[in-house]
C-alpha cells in the first residue's frame, strides 16, 4: 500500500493566497514599470467576477500584465525562488508545519496539488520538504521561454482531481494501491476531498465548513498552530 498526503497551498499552507502576492513580487523585481498596470489587472479582475474571464483567462490576463508576455526560464526560476523564501520564512501556518512533520514522520509521501502555477510553487514546496508537485503549467516557446499561457489544465476544482489521478498513473500507483489523505480550505476541492480516504477541510471557508458537516470530514484549524 502507498501512503499518499495531498495538500492544497493557499491558504490551507499558506496564511493568504499567493498569485496576486507573487505578481507583485515579480514586477517590482523584473519590470517595476509593471506596477502601473495593476489597475489593469484589477479590471481583469472584474471581468472574472462578471463572468467575462473563467480563473485560467484571469490568471493568463494578470500573468501578461505584470509579468510579461514571454520571460527565460531562468528568470523565473530566480523570481520564484525569492518568493518562496519570503513565503516560507514569514507566510506559512505553524499548524501545517506541524501537519506535514507528522505525515512525513508517518510515511506519507507528501504532495502539493495546487491551482498556482509550478514556477513558484515548486519552490515553496521544496523548502517545505514535499516529495511531489501537482500545479498549474506555462505554456513555452519554441526557445523555452515561459509564456503567460497556461500548458493543459488551470489545477482547480474538478481539474484538481483530473490531474491528480493522472500524476497517480504516471508514477504506476493504481487507486486501490494508495490511501489518500487530503487537504483543504476551498469548496472548490470537493471533488478531490471526495475523492481521499481520509479528507480534511482545512481553515474551511463557510460552504467548505457546510459541505464537510454534511459528509462528516473532519474540520481542522491551523492558525493557531494546533490540529
Amino acid at each position: 500500500m502507498r501512503y499518499l498526503a495531498i495538500y492544497d497551498m493557499d491558504k490551507t499552507i499558506t496564511r493568504a493566497p499567493t498569485w496576486t502576492r507573487f505578481l507583485i513580487h515579480a514586477a517590482r523585481s523584473h519590470a517595476p514599470w509593471r506596477l502601473g498596470l495593476l489597475p489593469l489587472a484589477g479590471l481583469a479582475s472584474v471581468g472574472y467576477l462578471l463572468r467575462l474571464l473563467d480563473r485560467a483567462g484571469l490568471k493568463q490576463a494578470t500573468h501578461r500584465l505584470l509579468i510579461g508576455r514571454a520571460l527565460s526560464p531562468e528568470a523565473l526560476e530566480g523570481l520564484g525562488d525569492a518568493f518562496a523564501e519570503t513565503v516560507v520564512a514569514r507566510g506559512v501556518l505553524a499548524g501545517a508545519r506541524k501537519r506535514i512533520a507528522a505525515d512525513r514522520a508517518a510515511g506519507y509521501r507528501l504532495v502539493l496539488a495546487t491551482a498556482s502555477h509550478r514556477y513558484y510553487a515548486a519552490a515553496i514546496a521544496a523548502r517545505l520538504g514535499f516529495d511531489d508537485v501537482i500545479a498549474t503549467d506555462a505554456r513555452r516557446n519554441v526557445d523555452g521561454h515561459v509564456l503567460s499561457l497556461i500548458e493543459g489544465e488551470n489545477c482547480y476544482g474538478p481539474a484538481k482531481l483530473r490531474l491528480v489521478e493522472k500524476w497517480l498513473e504516471a508514477q504506476g500507483i493504481g487507486r486501490g494501491e494508495a490511501h489518500v489523505r487530503a487537504y483543504s480550505d476551498h469548496v472548490s476541492d470537493a471533488p478531490l476531498l471526495g475523492w481521499a480516504d481520509e479528507p480534511f477541510a482545512v481553515n474551511a471557508h463557510e460552504p467548505l465548513r457546510r459541505l464537510a458537516r454534511q459528509r462528516e470530514w473532519p474540520l481542522l484549524d491551523w492558525h493557531g498552530g494546533a490540529d
